[in-house]
């Protein structure tokens, strides 16, 4: 199960209408940084065949079956920290995170 804050939700949303089009979002995970995986976001307008798919605050969150073992009960929130504002993450698998916090372990 993937899921979303209501905040979040709406964030993805709003970029939704500001493309004009799209179905909700694709989470991945790529590797990368110090710790060797990262969080991926794309903006999706056709699913993939061999996508997962979930629905969260009425918003589509399609996952390839390789990325769901690792982001297998992610809630994805929306944090503002300062200046910076953005998607985070909270996932029951990660092991650790880099001091930057760009890549995680499982």
């Amino acid at each position: 199960m993937i899921s979303l804050t209501e905040l979040a939700a709406s964030k993805v949303k709003q970029n939704l209408e500001r493309r004009g089009k799209g179905l909700g979002i694709r989470l991945g995970v790529k590797t990368t940084g110090c710790s060797g995986l990262a969080y991926a976001i794309e903006y999706v307008d056709t699913p993939k065949s061999e996508d997962m798919s979930f629905v969260s605050h009425n918003i589509h969150i399609f996952v390839d079956p390789k990325s769901l073992a690792y982001l297998d009960g992610v809630k994805m929130d929306w944090v503002k920290t300062g200046l910076n504002e953005g998607f985070d993450f909270i996932n029951p698998n990660e092991r650790d995170r880099c001091g930057c916090g760009e890549s995680f372990r499982v």
